[in-house]
């Protein structure tokens, strides 16, 4: 079978939490993704430069990353966390309704920054609350969580395409024209199409072509509108709407009174353990201010650190691939066709969401820390043939397609891996999901300049160098797992011989008593 009738059976007890949450990274990646294809439309919306308007790349990454940072703020409690959810995800549906009305870069780099943020405090939140749920079940879970982010990453393009201008405005330079068109000659087979090409050829008198894309924002800001409702359904639901109480019971209550059961019976323990090593889930402010750190062994850290550099590496590669593989393809030696490079971006992302989407039985039948390995491997593998086929435009299209096979599922893997040692304390998510959007930010910014000052096939080795790195702290990770699980075991020997004097002396205290009161 599938799955075995447990995990169907938590799935169908959080289900409208858990759909509520896949549904809200699906606008996020619905947001992550539309800025590539749109990019030379929005230049000619702002009248300014490509320079200029490749900030707004760095707005929305650089704001993402604060909004993950901050994210944890919000899980204290259920309706501050649904409450964010909300807020964040109407955020993204009015800002994609408003771009068309921003005609200076200046004002469309603030609303993508404010879009970075909300999508930032979404991919927090999210995966802090799915982790929270499921706990040691999570790696299922989070797999479908982020195969979301890849099915609203090819929505977005497809949506953008059909309104694209063919044209520009011709400001920009031939080679920023090839940095950035990607997804342009989709969907462009109508006669429609064909006629507009066609009219592009000739000679215009009256300026540039004018654009449609706006009606690709407002299809979009249309799409993900049902995503803020459905968190407010939830909120309504479990009555914590003020003056707005739901008949039904709260989806929650059942959980909470089996939580709270198993809590008496175990005693006030319980809730010591889960306050130490950091206070739980949270942001990583909290977490760094929090006084329970100061007893913690140097591998507690360690992971935290290890994991969010390996994240750091891969999700690089990520953001790095899918900006600049097809610059990469229309350059020397590869020199495709615009039309058929256009393609390899569309590729690596449909790659991420069927590797997401495979890796859900993959995590239920085989441990994250396997997973990782093998992506891992596989990412190496893969990236060291196509230095080696560098010539090849099939293995181009081969290659693309098995790098986001093996990219798409490190990070959920990783998350529930490093949860997993920590025994779901400390601050894991928080620091994975912080060192992923700054890899992301970093490793696009620093590929971008290697590549245009040493060439586009510096283009394979920077992502062989970043794979290889991240391997390497892979194995670090895995040292400090096995002397942190070497500290909790003499942790634990160290308890019991502890305990078991104790429970002699009232074993034997109990006995005098008794044999006190038999002979009175």
């Amino acid at each position: 079978m599938f799955m075995d009738e447990r995990i169907l059976t938590l799935f169908k007890r959080n289900a409208h939490h858990t759909l509520t949450y896949w549904s809200v990274f699906f606008s996020f990646g619905l947001c992550i993704a539309f800025l590539g294809p749109t990019i030379l439309d929005l230049q000619c919306q702002t009248n300014s430069t490509l320079s200029q308007i490749t900030w707004v790349f760095f707005a929305q990454q650089f704001c993402l990353l604060i909004g993950s940072s901050l994210g944890g703020v919000f899980k204290r409690t259920l309706f501050s966390a649904l409450a964010a959810l909300f807020v964040s995800a109407l955020v993204i549906s009015i800002i994609f309704a408003i771009i068309p009305l921003c005609n200076n870069v200046l004002v469309l780099a603030i609303a993508m920054a404010v879009s970075g943020f909300a999508m930032g405090i979404i991919d927090t939140i999210a995966n802090i609350q799915l982790v929270a749920i499921y706990q040691r079940d999570s790696a299922v879970f989070l797999q479908a969580l982020h195969f979301f982010i890849g099915f609203g990453a090819l929505v977005s393009p497809l949506i953008a395409d059909p309104f694209l201008s063919e044209t520009g405005c011709g400001n920009q330079t031939g080679n920023g024209t090839e940095i950035m068109h990607h997804f342009r000659n989709m969907l462009r087979n109508s006669p429609i199409a064909e006629h507009n090409i066609t009219q592009s050829m000739l000679p215009h008198e009256g300026g540039e072509e004018e654009s449609i894309v706006h009606y690709a924002f407002w299809i979009m800001a249309l799409i993900n509108l049902p995503v803020p409702l459905a968190v407010l359904f939830l909120l309504y639901r479990e009555n914590l709407i003020p003056f707005c109480h739901s008949t039904t019971p709260r989806l929650l209550d059942k959980d909470e009174l089996a939580m709270e059961n198993q809590q008496g019976a175990e005693g006030p323990d319980v809730e010591q353990k889960e306050h130490e090593a950091g206070g739980g889930h949270g942001d990583i402010f909290s977490c760094c201010q929090n006084d329970n750190l100061r007893g913690l062994p140097v591998s507690f850290f360690m992971i935290h650190i290890l994991g969010g550099m390996v994240l750091f590496m891969t999700d690089g590669i990520v953001g790095a691939y899918a900006g600049f593989v097809y610059t990469y393809g229309v350059s020397p030696p590869m020199s495709l066709p615009n039309k058929t490079a256009g393609y390899l971006a569309s590729i690596f992302w449909g790659a991420i969401t069927v590797g997401r989407l495979l890796s859900i039985p993959l995590s239920y039948r085989f441990q994250p820390v396997r997973l990782l390995m093998f992506n891992l491997a596989g990412a190496i593998v893969t990236v060291l043939l196509l230095l080696i086929f560098y010539t090849s435009s099939t293995f181009l299209f081969v290659g693309t397609c098995l790098c986001g096979l093996f990219l798409s599922s490190i990070f959920p893997c990783m998350l529930a891996y490093t949860e997993d040692i920590l025994d779901y304390q400390g601050c894991a998510t928080s620091v994975l999901v912080t060192s992923a959007g700054m890899g992301e930010m970093v490793m696009q910014v620093v590929v971008g300049s290697i590549i245009q000052t040493e060439g586009s096939y510096s283009f394979l080795l920077c992502g062989m160098i970043i794979a290889c790195i991240g391997f390497i702290l892979f194995f670090g990770l895995l040292l400090f797992h096995r002397m942190h699980r070497n500290y909790l075991t003499g942790t634990t020997k160290k308890s019991a011989m502890v305990e078991e004097p104790a429970t002699e002396q009232n074993g034997s205290t109990k006995t005098e008593q008794k044999e006190e009161t038999e002979s009175s």
